[in-house]
């Protein structure tokens, strides 16, 4: 740790000291309120100069090494402070995409408006697609300055509040399936537009559906040429990782006090089996941490290799199961109900919220299976899976 890291993270821990939000667990018990809350601690992070720290030097706290991105991000963690949800794609995927492939006017006409707090999602999942980006349906259809879009999008994160979507369409089915995606800007207030919450298992509504119905969004909304969204989309997905693992696996490890918490509050702390159990837990939290950390090194070394980041996203999701699944275990009757859940967060110990969201974290940014896949067979070199078959 350098001299100028460490005054960072004095920087930066003095800062949250004032500004941390106390009671963000507490306060938000409905959606509304959440979305409302996430906007005030954004607009807050911004004046701060903490919302951005990977965006180009020109743009407010901007220019940060990923060193420096380390620092600000475990200090988040280690405050408890409040994930950044609702602005997540707007700040990763939205400028991604903007800043490597779009023109110099869609630019300067977005980027400040994600600053100022604009909401995005991403309308890339389709009903029938599954894991497989390449078999999306949605069809865009050119008529002059305009292209008509008809279709469905689903698992969309947060988009019941988006004002802006990064949608992926299909403009031909000639050729190679990745050959005839478009991708496209869509104002989500644009007629045709209806958006429906995905009202999940363990109480809360972080997804949506999007039904697209004769929406006509102007040529001039396209990112990249027609046909080229294939490519446009890897820079979108390049973005969600990295420093996401490594802020979830901290603040998973900052949370662990409230296993050994439930263990004593039950009665559980003299049970060599519990305690076997949750030592063996806080090892693999603290191997995901390094993993993390290694991943993140690798970065700024520029040594990443394809399939490091699935290597760290599955050992994540995994070990996000365990963590959960051992509250449901020792936290006794208790833990057998579900309580209010904690808006945006994975480790609040509400055990059986917890528990039943871990799930979703083994499909979500690309299945177990697709990471398995990729680790296999682009990192391994072993061969492809085979397409078509069925038991």
């Amino acid at each position: 740790m350098t001299d100028a890291l460490e005054n960072l993270r004095n920087e930066i821990r003095a800062w949250l000291a004032v500004n941390r939000p106390n009671d963000w667990r507490t306060s938000a018990d409905t959606h509304e309120k959440f979305a409302k809350e996430q906007r005030a601690w954004f607009a807050k992070l911004v004046a701060g100069g903490y919302a951005i720290p990977h965006w180009p030097k020109k743009w407010p706290g901007g220019g940060r090494s990923l060193a420096e991105q380390k620092v600000i991000y475990e200090e988040l963690a280690r405050a408890d402070a409040p994930r950044l949800l609702l602005s997540f794609v707007s700040t990763y995927h939205a400028f991604a995409t903007l800043n490597e492939c779009g023109s110099e006017e869609q630019q300067a006409r977005y980027l400040p408006k994600i600053l100022k707090g604009e909401t995005w999602c991403q309308g890339f999942s389709e009903p029938n697609a599954g894991s497989d980006l390449a078999a999306i349906k949605t069809k865009a259809v050119r008529k002059g300055n305009i292209y008509v879009v008809d279709g469905q999008k689903v698992w969309s994160t947060m988009a019941q509040y988006a004002d802006k979507c990064l949608l992926l369409t299909r403009t031909s089915s000639e050729g190679p399936k990745q050959a005839g995606m478009t991708y496209l800007l869509m104002d989500m207030k644009l007629p045709g537009v209806t958006v429906r919450p995905i009202h999940q298992i363990q109480g809360d509504e972080e997804f949506a559906e999007i039904f697209l119905d004769g929406v006509e969004i102007p040529v001039s909304e396209r990112v990249g040429d027609e046909g080229d969204g294939w490519a446009v989309a890897q820079a979108t997905l390049a973005s969600e990782r990295g420093l996401t693992l490594m802020e979830l696996s901290y603040r998973m490890r900052g949370n662990m006090y409230r296993l050994a918490e439930t263990v004593r509050d039950h009665g559980r702390a003299d049970d060599a089996g519990v305690l076997r159990d949750l030592g063996r837990l806080a090892t693999q939290v603290d191997a995901v941490c390094a993993l993390s950390d290694h991943f993140l090194q690798k970065r700024m070394d520029g040594t990443e290799a394809i399939g490091d980041a699935s290597i760290v996203k599955n050992a994540y999701s995994r070990c996000l199961r365990a963590w959960a699944d051992l509250g449901v275990r020792v936290g006794g009757i208790d833990a057998q109900y579900r309580g209010p859940i904690t808006f945006g967060d994975l480790n609040t110990g509400n055990w059986m919220a917890d528990f039943m969201n871990s799930y979703a974290w083994t499909i979500a940014g690309g299945s177990e299976e697709v990471q398995r896949n990729i680790i296999a067979e682009r990192m391994l070199g072993m061969a492809r899976e085979p397409k078509g078959w069925s038991l």
